[in-house]
């Protein structure tokens, strides 16, 4: 697919994404229990991916995606994003940890991550977790028909900077269907009124990286691992969503969420 062509998804596509992201939040679902301290990053990758294939009878659509050799990215305190599961690291009482998957059913892709908070996170921890999500809907409340993106990243900067964190910038949200990345690119920061209209049938994703200290990032050695320059906190949430006619459906929506 031409990454700069937007696709406008038929009827019978958005009904096969509205599947892929009603099982997509059953995998958080089966992993709020499962995610504790001392357990390991590859732990849970191992979970994800067979609780995807044997119980959903989908697929981690992250696995080889661009050589990536695991299921799900755990990014954890100051990793931004991108973080790979390990063996060796073992959830810690204090912990903060994003939990990044994309799931594949019939052909279509739902892409969505959550923050899990451990027991013993300070204060400040829990503060930018509350304030990333809250950003995100500040982002999603803005999509409707004839909506621009820039005015998602604006109400997104927005927030974050009056909550006193910055926005990681060389990260966005993207279009999503048949493909993980698909157009448009849908940045965390913007002005209102610019950039591309938004039309029913449009899916991507909003995903802010908000960070408690500078916005600057750097990639460690492996390629991937994405942390933030100062060693500060990073939160993010992501949220696959469909342009409607009249607004907005989140199609990975949880349980336990409400619009905010």
């Amino acid at each position: 697919m031409n990454r700069e062509t937007v696709h406008i998804k038929s009827p019978a596509e958005i009904e096969l994404m509205r599947e892929s992201g009603r099982l997509l939040a059953k995998v958080f679902k089966h992993l709020d229990s499962f995610v504790k301290e001392d357990v390991t990053t590859m732990a849970i990758n191992n979970e994800v991916e067979r609780y995807i294939r044997q119980e959903l009878n989908a697929r981690p659509a992250s696995l080889g995606q661009y050589d990536y050799p695991y299921s799900l990215n755990t990014s954890v305190n100051e990793v931004v994003c991108h973080g790979m599961p390990s063996e060796h690291y073992a959830l810690r009482p204090r912990d903060i940890i994003n939990l990044d998957i994309t799931l594949e059913k019939n052909g279509f892709i739902a892409d969505s991550s959550k923050m899990y908070v451990m027991p013993s996170a300070g204060p400040e921890a829990r503060r930018l977790v509350k304030a990333t999500y809250e950003a995100m809907w500040q982002g999603i409340k803005q999509v409707k028909p004839g909506a621009t993106l820039g005015d998602i990243g604006h109400a997104i900067a927005s927030f974050a900077q009056e909550n006193r964190y910055t926005v990681v910038q060389e990260y966005c949200g993207h279009g999503i269907g048949r493909e993980m990345h698909e157009a448009p690119q849908v940045m965390h920061v913007g002005r209102r009124g610019q950039g591309l209209k938004l039309k029913p049938g449009m899916t991507f994703t909003i995903e802010p990286m908000i960070n408690q200290g500078r916005a600057k990032t750097k990639t460690k050695k492996d390629g991937w691992t994405v942390i933030t320059a100062d060693r500060k906190l990073s939160a993010q949430w992501e949220h696959t969503i469909l342009v409607t006619d009249t607004g907005y459906e989140v199609l990975t929506l949880r349980e336990e969420e409400q619009p905010l």
